[in-house]
Parts: C-alpha cells; structure tokens; sequence
C-alpha cells in the first residue's frame, strides 16, 4: 500500500483502515489429543520399569515416607522467595539431554530440528497475498467444539512499551510519562489483587524506585510478591538483536537484573521483546544461559509470521544450530500479527479488537487516536455485557485456533500507556466486567483473566504436561512436549509489502562505532580495576578504585542504555542521538583517566595513588566531544630525552604487532623497555583534504610484544646514541588533481604506468592508479584472486528503519584524483583521494599490509575509509564498497550475529534487494567451491549483502531526508565525519571443506579468522606519559605479565571483573568478588591454523583457573549463570563441569560455550 495509507504516528499504532487478506477453509484447531507418552526415545525404559515394579515402588515409597515422618515430623513446604505459584521456577522443565561434548566441524551435521528459517525463506514464495480483515494472514474461523474437552484459558496481560530514548530523551520520558505510569500501576493494582501487569525496563525503574516514597516502594515490591506484577527480561533496556555486541547484551541484562535482584529480590525467568526489529539466536542462547525459562518476540517478517502460524508453529523451542545435545533449548511463544498495540493482539480483526482498547473511547479525554475503522470502544455495562464479551471471545477463538494449546496470550497495552489512572481503571474495569460475564457461563468453555507472562507460560506447561501436542516424527525437545523445534534467525524484517528494516544496520554509523569503543575501554578498565583489587591487601590501595566505583556503574549503564532498541540503532531524534553520544564520551573519558592512573599502580610506578591524584599519562587518542573523530596525540620529546609508552593488551595471549604513533619530528629512535634498540619506520600523517595531504606530523610504525592481558613501556627517544633512527618510508605520487610536494626527509618518486603494487611476505596487492582501487591480490605461492574494489552510492526513498533503494548503486569514483604510496620495512600503504563528480568527494581511503614475523597483520589487508557524506548533495544517497572479487559464491555468504556465530545468506530474486541486506556486527564471509575464503572484519556494525555471484557488498553510510513512515518524525541528516576499518582475510582450506551450497548450516571462522577479529575489536590502548625524561636517567624495566601463561587461542576473556563494586569492601571475607567469563570459539578446521607461532594451544584440555594467573591465588571458584544469579549449571543447560571446580579449578568449555565462574583472588604470600 502507498506509505499516506499507513494511518498512526507510532511503530506500533499504525494500521490499515481497510483490510485485504488470503483464504483458507480448514483453519480450525483440531480437537487435542488424548494424553499420551510423550519422547519415548528418552523415557521408555523408565516407564517400562515403573509399570512393571509399580506395587513394589509405591509400597516402598510409603514405607520410607512414613519412617521419615516418624522421625522428624510432618516435613514444612518448601518456601521460595515468592509464594506465589505464577513466581516458582519450574525446575522440571529445564533438565537438559545429558550426552557427550559434540566435536564441532565443518562436516558436522549440527542440531536436529523441526524447522530452520531457511527452509522457510525456501518454501515462502513472498507473494504478500491480501487476506482480508486479517491484511496479511486469511479469513480465519473455527467450528465450536475446539475447546469441549479443554476450555480455552485467556490471559490479558496488561503492559506499556517505555522506551528509554526514541523521540524524547530517557530522561524526558521519565518526566513526562513513565513516571506517571509507574506510579499508576502501583496505585491502580493494589486497589484489586485479580489486576496484573508486567514491567520490562530496568532504566526508567530504577530512576523511578530513586524518587519514590518508601511506601510507594513497598507497595511495590509486594505487587512482584504476590504475582500481581511481574518484571519481564529485567535488563536495562530491551536491546537491539542486529548490531548489539553479545559482550554489550550481557551487560546490559546483567545490570538490570542484578539491580532488580538487590533492589527487589526478584530474578526474572521470561523475557519480553515487543518491539526489537527482526530477533538474533544469540539473544535466546543468553537467556539460556541466565537462566530464563521463556521468551516473547513480535516483529518478525509477516510472511514467517503466516508460514508458522498456518501449521500452528508460532510456539516452538528455539535451539541453536550447532546444539546437538538440546542443551540450549528455550520456549518461545510468537505473536501473531502486525504490531503489539491492541486493535492487533486481541484477534485476527483490528477493527473489532481496536473496540475493546478503552482508551480510545471517545469522551473521555485520553488523547490518543480514534479507531481509523470507524467502530469505537463503548463502555460496557449490564446492558451490553453479553454482546461485548461475545465479539470479543470470538477473537480470542479465531486468535487461538493459531497456536496448537487452548492456553491464550493476549497482551493489552501500547507505547507509553497507562498514563493515568483515569486510563488504568477504564481498561481494567471494561475488562473485568467481561471477564466475569465469560467465566459465569459455562456453556463457553472459556475462562478469561488478567495474567502476568508467567501465569500465561506456567498455564501453557501444565496444559503441554497433561495434552501430547506433539505432531507425528517431530522431534520437539526434551525439556517440554507437544512444540516443534527450531534453528535460526529472524533477519531481515518486514512489517509489510517491500518494507524492508535493513536501513537501521547502518545509520548513525558513527555512534555504532562510539558504541564499540565503548565496550572494549569498559572491558579493558574492568580489568584494571580487578588486578587492582586482587592484588590490594590494604584499605590505602584500595582508595583508586573505589574512587571509581560510581564511574564503573555510571559506564556500564551508558552502555546499557545505548544497546536500547532505538540507541545503537540509530532511530531516535537528532537530540536523543546527542543525548546518548554525550552519555558515552563522559563514560569514555572517566574510564581512560582510571586506566591512565591505573597504569602506574600496576607498573609499580606508584604503590598507591588517589582518584584525585593527577595522572602521569595520557591516552595516546583524544576525543574533544561526543561526536568528532579522535586525534592521536603527537609525541614531542626535546633533544636528549624520551617518552614512554605504555601498552595495554587486553587479549587472552601474548601479542605482536605493528603499532604505531605520530610524532611531531621524524628524526627519532624507539627503545624497548630494558632501552635497547627497537626497528622502526617513520612516514608522513595523511589527511582528507584535497589541496593539502600532508598534515606535516609524521608515524611512526614498530613491532611491540605485550603480555597477555598485560602491560609493556616503549620509549621514543631524540638524541639517543647507538641506535638506527626511524627509517623514512619512500613515497610515490600520482596527482591530476593538484600537485603534492615532497615532504622532508622523505625520498619521492611520481607513479609510472596505469598499475601500482604493494609487496609483503604473503601477498602483492595491485591497484588501478586513475582510480585509485584496490584490483588484484597475488598470493605467494602464485596463485591470483580478482578483487575490485567499488565505491558507489544508492539513491533511496528510505529514513532511518528502512532501506529502499532506487535501483543499483552507481559508481562514484573517476578517472583522476590523488594517490600517495608510502613504502616501509614494516608498513606499506596506498592513500587514495578520488575524483568524483562532487567538489569535496565524499570518501577517501587508505589500503595497509604489513611486515613484522609472527604477526597476525601480514595475513590481512587493511582497509580504512574516511568517510564525510555531509551536505545537500548526499541527500537521499546510501554510501557502499562492494569487492567484486572471483569467488563463486553462488551468492551465498556468512555474516555474524551479535560477533558470537555465524548464519547463512542466501540471495533470493523472489525478495528485493533490501530484503537481501542483513546485519553485519564484525564478519562476514563469501566461499568458494575450491574453499577459497574471502572475509571481511569490522570495528563496528554494519549491513551487508551479496547480490551479485562473487560480490560483497557494505554500506558505510546513509543519508536520508524523509520520515519513513514508522514514527520517528524525521529523516537521518545528522551525519558524521567518521572512519570505518575493515580487515579482509584470504585463505584456502587444506582439507576438505563444506560446500555452502549444499550444507544449510552456518560455517565458522577459521581460527586465524578468529585472531584477525579480536585483534580489530579489542585493540591495543596506548597511553603516553606526560613529560620525557632524561635519557641519561634510564629507569628501570617496566611491564606487567599477569597470567601465568598465554590463554588457548580459541578460548576469549569475554569479561574479568568487579561486579559490585559499590559493595566490594562490605562483602565478607571469602565470598567471591571477582568474576571471569569465559567463550570458547569455534573454527573450522579445514583451514589452516595461521594463528601462527602467537597459536600456543588450543582448549582441548581442561584449563585450570587456580593456576591462571602470577602472583595470584584464585580461591572460591564457582560456576554461575551469565547474569550472575544463578549458581544451578543443570537448570542453565550445561552439561557437566570437569570435577568439581570448587576442589580443583579444572574447566572445560565446549565450542560456542560462554560460561561464567566467580572468584576470589588473594595475592601470593
């Protein structure tokens, strides 16, 4: 339909005021089956043995009761925190398929399921037929004796969507309305305890729970006690799915959870996404792994929604594809149609369900939009209660003849309701009236009430424990019966027709990558902050860290918030944007003053040190606002001195690498820490600007080794005797732009011919002068690969949530331009300022290869863009690279999700282009039938797609003038100067290899893949000190090796940290204060193990954490839940420990695994 039809100014509350629809005749649910044994491959033997010896068990059973009771009375009920029924865990549930360790491979065949979502996009033919009142489902009906032998149980679960920053900052929102509405709930639920309701955000709950009274509090936390109020997901946000960061998610459920636990005493076992666009498996695994029961999802594509709900398909256990064992399994329940506002949750007919959202009724001053059919809510009342109750149940029964038990979710809410209590009291008094009339006639064989998510999951299990709704041959789950299982994800999204949500991949761009800067600081200062501490004894050493405590907190809830479903999405207005822009670079900034006071502690510079001691050091980048570019800081060191440098490796193994700073002369050496001479290369620092490519400060490149996890000083010296100075790097030019002249003490050369290469150890690269791209890669051995690089631009019709492109991109670079090469011992690079038909073209770029034995850098290419898409003239434009390379891909491809695993693309004509884009959050990969492996890594979250056989495509930004029609209000305009690095990987298996075409499976990395990754993400941070010191006064070596010995290189510290920092020095003596999270990756082992000599080992055997670290005693150790609640590895899924980690320390952690342990570390005596 044309976008003026979509009527409403929210996500959710848009609506077709006509319906169109596809017709089926047999829809009815057919009458459930007699109960029957349910998974008899795992149980037969048990109940073949119990019928058997069933006297004999009973009459022991009661022989060993009546002793018990005998000798220690009548045994008390065993009591939770909650009594309620709707607040018990259900243990019974959750016993996972114990069986051996599967051993991952390219050939392994993965998890057995029922339905992947890849043989749903095969089978959908996406032909978006009009259904009727139901727009894209079918006329749905039923034939009455559904529900004779099992009535149909209705839950009505009252809800309002908050959302922490979309057209008004989080704290806006609060003021205005969730404030309100929390106030509401509290005052409008202890008037009758058969009134519930659910609450999602940890955000705006814990800014409300600071400004309430201590009453108002209490009656809180006795509505979570008796079940009247549930609070589902409890994370800090309701996170984005595409470009969150799994490190970003677990922070920021763990920092909702755990407030919720200390602050309420409630633990959240259902999660609620209403409104994430498109759902990652990555998510499910999580939650999993926290120890959540069940999960609730709403905006997948509406031809998936159809495909399931036609074979009663919308409930089924979500396992993960590489999950052989069932250990990952989590119930999910789908809703069904177009949004989760009301006219769309009671039933297939909006018109009839927008009747019953009573507030809307006119006349009663609640603001919000009429019913666009024209039909309106009226009060009910002893007149119209029959007729009310009647059309509404005949929603309810079309709505369940969708799922396969008579057990029925009906949410009831919207964004930002129940506002008032005049609102509150309109639904919950409407519904009650109806409600009573349903459950006082029998003849309906229909019970409805007000539910939380819970009451509803618990009610669906007893019904799935007493009805075998398993349907023949399907294989379903052990941990509950009667539901399909399935593997695979919910990318990419449409709501309706060719809208396609593949534009919130990238926009904002620049703050995705601010996003993940903060991550890796966060990540790198916990660190910090946890060495520290573990190896303080005294309350004087403890006064740094505790200092910034409230930082730590204030950082990890910056992030928390940012992970929001319309923050690292890029879909909030231009103020909210800066809100959260402004809220990471204060965290930034806090987090890189305590690593860079950090720095002399751990180096023994200072025994002890201040928060409000002045730092020696600085970071070696610095950001002067939220939203510009960092600069490296230039190194000036005065004749006869030297200043140091400190490196922080924040990976789990020793790393050498090419580093690199600016300095402001070139005529300077580099020492290691014992001042012994280090090579190194200097070349000139480049910039965007096309009249002046030289800043006139220079680089410095050097091979740096740092300890695992640790730290390692370099000095850069002027006037150092016995030493070679930096190397100057050769320089060619090639300008038809303007001239370059050559810059001191640099030796220039002008390009001859059409073709210039670069040259390393393991590769050749060669590229077009007029246009200054990247053509052809020339392996050592030989062999060629075509890669031609594009950069070329869509005109587009989208806004921020969509992408709708006008055709093919067009390229964008001509014939002309400037080119700089600088050629070194250690780093050679191609610096490319195009022509294009723009006066300021839109981006430049530089091409790197490496040199510098044992580094991960000679296998890659080093792509950096420099992109500034500002002004009129990029208007409606969508910037993208495409390598157009000769793999045969069959237009297959691998992009990550979440940077955990991996999934499968596959191009299809019968979708359009936009629906071929998916999110990319750090690789993605294409592969040959010779197994031949292009890869692509980024720093931060991007889309990206292959519609062409050989082609990946990228986009690295977008600017759009026009609202898209789903809510915002606004275009996307507010465009950054940024960077964008990517590093491309070329490898060849040596053994057999899958063949995408045919393997539906996802592939993994290999592990060099896997190296080439974290080193981009959790880059080395360099700090410079302050002042030079004399060269004559050399002090003494300064590093800090940490851990015993390197990690296995496909075992990553996800986190090592100080949870509760606020309540470190109050925790008693023993109880473990530290926490080590721990991902074991999974590589595919047909290609080469390039991880080199830095690849010490891999983690086939056990790792012992007791012995893990140097001058540290791990003490304590045991395995908890990734939210840190949970110390019950069996109801997490689990499988086994190695021993008992408590006695031994000894872990072992299958691939794809996360798995969490607390600590206590005490130094060594």
């Amino acid at each position: 339909m044309p976008l003026s039809s979509y009527l409403g100014d929210t996500r959710s509350g848009g609506e077709w005021a006509q319906s169109l629809l596809p017709s089926s005749s047999d829809t009815a649910k057919s009458t459930p089956k007699a109960h029957s044994t349910r998974k008899s491959r795992k149980r037969t033997a048990l109940i073949s043995f119990l019928f058997t010896n069933f006297l004999t068990v009973a009459l022991s059973l009661s022989f060993m009761f009546f002793l018990l009771t005998l000798l220690f009375g009548i045994p008390k009920p065993i009591s939770s925190h909650f009594k309620a029924r709707s607040m018990t865990r259900r243990l019974k549930t959750r016993k996972p398929v114990i069986r051996k360790h599967p051993i991952l491979n390219p050939n392994q065949n993965g998890a057995a399921v029922d339905i992947t979502t890849k043989e749903l996009y095969d089978k959908i033919e996406f032909l978006d037929k009009p259904g009727g009142a139901w727009t894209q489902g079918w006329k749905v009906s039923y034939k009455g004796d559904e529900w004779d032998s099992e009535k149909l149980k209705v839950f009505v679960v009252p809800h309002s969507h908050n959302d922490p920053g979309w057209k008004f900052t989080v704290e806006e929102y609060y003021e205005r309305q969730s404030r309100i509405i929390l106030d509401t709930i509290v005052d409008t639920l202890s008037k009758d305890n058969r009134r519930k309701f659910i609450w999602e955000e940890m955000s705006f709950l814990e800014r409300w729970w600071r400004d309430a009274s201590v009453d108002k509090r209490e009656s809180f936390t006795n509505l979570v006690k008796n079940g009247q109020l549930e609070i589902v997901g409890g994370g800090w946000v309701m996170n984005d799915e595409a470009n969150s960061h799994y490190f970003a998610i677990i922070e920021q459920i763990t920092e909702g959870n755990m407030w919720l636990n200390d602050t309420v005493g409630f633990v959240p076992k259902n999660s609620w996404a209403i409104d994430p666009f498109g759902y990652s498996p990555t998510m499910a695994y999580l939650l999993r792994r926290m120890g959540f029961e069940n999960m609730l999802i709403q905006r997948t594509h509406y031809e998936l929604k159809k495909e399931l709900a036609w074979n009663k398909n919308l409930e089924y256990i979500w396992r993960q594809s590489w999950d052989a064992e069932e250990t990952t399994d989590i119930f999910v329940h789908m809703m069904p149609f177009y949004s989760y506002d009301i006219p769309h949750t009671c039933g297939p007919e909006p018109a009839i369900c927008c009747q019953f959202d009573f507030a809307r009724t006119r006349g009663h001053g609640f603001f919000y939009e009429l019913c666009p059919w024209g039909k309106h809510p009226v009060e009910t009342n002893q007149e119209n209660v029959q007729e009310r109750a009647l059309k509404l149940l005949d929603q309810y029964r079309k709505k369940s003849t969708l799922y396969r038990t008579n057990t029925l979710l009906v949410p009831l809410g919207d964004d930002f309701r129940y506002v008032s209590i005049d609102e509150a009291e309109a639904q919950f008094r409407n519904y009650q009236m109806i409600f009573d009339y349903i459950n006082s006639s029998p003849s309906l064989n229909a019970e409805a009430k007000f539910g939380t998510l819970d009451d509803y999951f618990q009610t669906l299990r007893d019904e799935a424990d007493r009805i075998n709704y398993s349907l023949p041959r399907e294989i379903g789950s052990g941990q509950i019966g009667g539901f399909p299982s399935l593997s695979g994800d919910f990318f990419t999204y449409a709501d309706r027709q060719q809208y396609y949500w593949s534009g919130y991949y990238v926009s904002r761009p620049f703050f995705k990558a601010v996003d993940r800067v903060l991550e890796q600081t966060l990540r790198a200062a916990e660190m910090f902050m946890a060495f520290l501490l573990g190896h303080c004894q005294r309350a004087q050493c403890e006064k740094l860290p505790m200092g910034y405590a409230y930082k730590f907190t204030a950082a990890r809830r910056n992030l928390a918030l940012f992970q929001h479903h319309d923050g690292v999405t890029g879909t909030a207005k231009d103020h909210v944007v800066l809100d959260y822009g402004n809220r990471m670079h204060t965290s930034l900034q806090d987090l890189q003053i305590f690593m860079s006071k950090a720095i002399e502690v751990l180096l023994g510079i200072r025994q002890e040190k201040s928060d409000q001691t002045p730092a020696q050091f600085d970071p070696e980048q610095l950001r002067s606002k939220y939203d510009a570019l960092p600069v490296h800081r230039a190194i000036s060191a005065p004749k006869g001195t030297a200043q140091s440098v400190v490196f922080f490796n924040p990976l789990e193994q020793t790393r050498e690498e090419v580093v690199m700073v600016v300095v402001n002369r070139p005529d300077i050496t580099v020492l290691d820490s014992n001042w012994t001479c280090v090579q190194s290369q200097v070349s000139p620092e480049l910039q965007h600007d096309k009249s002046k490519v030289f800043t006139g400060r220079h680089r410095v490149h050097w091979k740096a080794s740092v300890p695992a996890m640790g730290l390692q000083a370099y000095y850069i010296a002027n006037g150092f005797v016995g030493c070679e100075k930096a190397k100057p790097a050769k320089l060619k030019f090639f300008s038809k732009l303007s001239s370059i002249q050559c810059l001191a003490p640099y030796a220039c050369s002008k390009v001859e011919g059409d073709v210039v290469e670069i040259v390393n150890r393991h590769q050749t690269l060669t590229f077009d002068v007029k246009h200054g791209l990247l053509h052809r890669v020339t392996h050592k051995n030989g062999s060629q690969n075509v890669v031609a690089e594009e950069l070329g631009l869509y005109s587009s019709s989208g806004g921020a949530y969509l992408f709708l492109p006008d055709g093919d991109a067009q390229p964008i670079i001509q014939s002309g331009g400037h080119l700089v090469i600088s050629e070194g011992p250690l780093m050679q690079e191609v610096y490319s300022y195009p022509k294009t038909s723009w006066e300021k073209t839109p981006i430049s770029h530089y091409t790197r290869i490496y040199n510098g034995g044992n580094t991960i850098q000679e296998f890659l290419i080093e792509k950096e863009y420099h992109v500034e898409l500002l002004g009129k003239d990029f208007n409606d434009r969508e910037l993208i690279v495409r390598y157009k390379t000769d793999t045969d891909n069959k237009r297959i491809f691998y992009s990550d999700l979440n940077g955990f695993q991996m999934s499968r693309r596959e191009t299809y004509d019968k979708i359009p282009l936009q629906g071929n884009y998916y999110p990319m959050s750090s690789l993605a990969f294409m592969q040959g039938s010779n197994g031949q492996r292009f890869s692509v890594h980024s720093r931060q979250a991007v889309g990206a797609a292959s519609l062409q056989e050989g082609w990946l495509e990228i986009m690295l930004d977008r600017r759009l003038v026009r609202d898209d029609g789903r809510g915002l209000g606004q275009g996307v305009m507010d465009n950054r100067v940024m960077n964008v690095v990517f590093h491309i990987l070329m490898e060849s298996n040596i053994s057999s290899t899958s063949n995408p075409v045919s393997n539906p499976l996802p592939l993994s990395p290999s592990l060099l893949s896997h190296c080439v990754s974290a080193h981009l993400n959790y880059p080395l941070h360099a700090f410079i000190a302050k002042k030079p010191q004399e060269i004559s006064v050399q002090t003494l070596s300064r590093s800090f090796s940490p851990l015993a010995t390197p990690l296995p290189c496909d075992l990553h510290v996800v986190s090592f940290k100080v949870p509760q920092l606020s309540k470190y020095s109050q925790q008693q003596l023993g109880d473990p204060r530290f926490v080590l999270t721990l991902h074991r990756r999974n590589w595919d082992s047909s290609y080469c193990q390039k991880a080199r000599s830095q690849c010490i080992s891999v983690a086939d055997e056990p790792v012992n954490l007791f012995n893990m670290f140097k001058g540290l005693a791990v003490l304590n150790a045991r395995a908890t839940s990734l939210n840190l609640l949970h110390e019950d590895t069996e109801m997490l899924g689990y499988t086994e420990q190695v021993g008992d980690v408590a006695q031994d320390g000894r872990v072992i952690i299958p691939p794809m695994e996360i798995q969490a342990y607390k600590l206590e570390l005490r130094p060594h005596q």
